[in-house]
């Protein structure tokens, strides 16, 4: 696959963005670097006029932003997400720099849709959106000053991208690597399954819960595995449920 083909496999993701400015600007980043397909999820105002100053001749590529209501629709389809964040969290994924980053999202768009989630501007990814994400990017910069513009970012992310996509060691995937859908799924299954055997409890299951995510997400499951994984889980139901119905018939046999 050449390096166009392997960049249209990627989508950039802006979540929650303020300032139309950020968008636009965002936007020009994204196509110098030969990126095209832009996610908006609920931006506070889209379409809009300083959207599109900003973003110069790239205009044709905020027309064809997609608006989405939710990050499962934004994340549709896609098979490996990567989180933009400059903060250091209690339950934290892999952190990667840029330049590490950057061939492993090529290496899975070779086959595969991918995505660079980006948070808002002023409080970046929240917890709900970092437990999406396989791993976390952070632009190394001055310790005592972040701060980095969201379209800054977006540039510095999408050039790094576009270095790696014209690496010719990186090669196709022979896996077939599960989408979020499918990944979020299994979670909802086995969250249920965990509460249904009494191993969740309710003071706990947040927490515990994401670092279940944590630890599947540094796995980076494929779609057989994710089947397995689920088998195991339904046997584990179907078990605890004739185990619970022969208690019940010994009990009446006592009585």
């Amino acid at each position: 696959m050449d390096k166009p083909e392997i960049l249209n496999h990627v989508r950039v993701v802006l979540s929650h963005t303020t300032h139309p400015g950020n968008i636009g600007a965002a936007a020009r980043a994204m196509k110098t670097m030969g990126l095209r397909d832009l996610y908006l999820i609920n931006p506070r105002h889209f379409p809009d006029r300083q959207a599109d100053a900003m973003a110069a001749g790239a205009v044709d590529v905020l027309r064809d932003a997609v608006v989405c209501s939710s990050l499962d629709e934004a994340l549709q389809g896609v098979t490996l997400v990567a989180g933009m964040s400059a903060r250091v969290r209690d339950i934290s994924q892999e952190v990667f720099a840029p330049r590490e980053a950057m061939p492993l999202l090529v290496q899975q768009a070779m086959r595969q849709p991918v995505a660079l989630l980006f948070g808002t501007e002023m409080s970046g990814l929240t917890n709900q959106e970092l437990a999406r994400c396989h791993f976390m990017v952070r632009i190394p910069a001055n310790p005592s000053y972040t701060s980095l513009n969201l379209a800054a970012a977006v540039q510095l992310i999408s050039y790094e991208l576009r270095l790696a996509s014209g690496q010719e060691e990186s090669a196709p995937p022979e896996v077939c690597p599960a989408s979020a859908e499918q990944v979020e799924r299994f979670f909802r299954h086995m969250e249920d399954t965990l509460t249904e055997i009494g191993f969740l409890r309710a003071q706990q299951s947040t927490k515990l819960m994401q670092k279940i995510r944590r630890l599947y997400a540094r796995a980076r499951l494929e779609q057989e595995e994710i089947n397995i994984l689920r088998g195991i889980l339904t046997v584990t139901t179907d078990f605890n449920a004739r185990h619970a119905v022969v208690e019940s018939n010994e009990m009446i046999l006592k009585e």
